[in-house]
């Protein structure tokens, strides 16, 4: 028994998500998610208290995994290149365990944070900030990254970047977590242009 009624919350956890990300927070009602799971929207109360309660467990559980993610890049001896190339492993992989958290995160924060229970998403923003910033500064510090350009600039554009392409990354056998990965750390510290190319042009 408990463990149907624990599927049966994933269920509907899955449903929301998907809906929240597609529709919004805002837009997305209690009847639309009870509908995608084959239930009353009464019943749907036996299991979340509100439809806050769906958004507050699929967005904090993400941001728990991630934390714990964000630590194990920090604390690894790498190098620059190394370390970030682990970082978006570590975000990747969040998102693939979480899916739509990201999502939701990036398109509803500001609206969420309107909402007193929400009040975390800023000590949580600001700790995702802090550790690309960490991981950017070393690089920068070390050598290994330019130092002419704005840290915080470089960490949105490349932030953004990963998280969303949740909205369109589908891993495969073909093309992994692990190659997707590897392909923006070298379109971040490498460029899109070839080394002989690049080599001879001047802007």
């Amino acid at each position: 028994m408990a463990r149907e009624l624990g599927d049966r919350r994933e269920a509907i956890l899955g449903s929301a998500a998907a809906l929240f990300a597609e529709r919004g927070v805002a837009a997305t009602t209690v009847r639309q998610i009870a509908d995608a799971v084959g239930l009353l929207s009464g019943s749907l109360y036996h299991h979340f208290d509100s439809k806050e309660s769906m958004v507050d467990e699929i967005i904090s559980s993400f941001l728990a995994d991630l934390r714990e993610r964000y630590a194990k890049v920090l604390t690894r001896e790498a190098g620059a290149r190394e370390r970030l190339h682990d970082l978006i492993v570590a975000s990747l992989e969040a998102m693939a365990a979480h899916p739509h958290a990201a999502e939701i995160y990036q398109n509803d924060v500001n609206y969420l944070l309107r909402i007193e229970r929400f009040g975390y998403l800023r000590n949580a923003g600001r700790e995702v900030q802090h550790t690309w910033l960490q991981v950017i500064e070393n690089g920068i510090a070390e050598g290994a990254f330019r130092s002419d350009l704005n840290p915080k600039a470089l960490y949105r554009l490349m932030r953004d970047a990963v998280w969303l392409s949740a909205r369109w990354f589908k891993p495969s056998r073909g093309y992994p977590v692990a190659k997707l990965a590897e392909d923006c750390t070298s379109l971040f510290l490498d460029g899109l242009t070839t080394a002989q190319r690049a080599a001879g042009v001047n802007l």
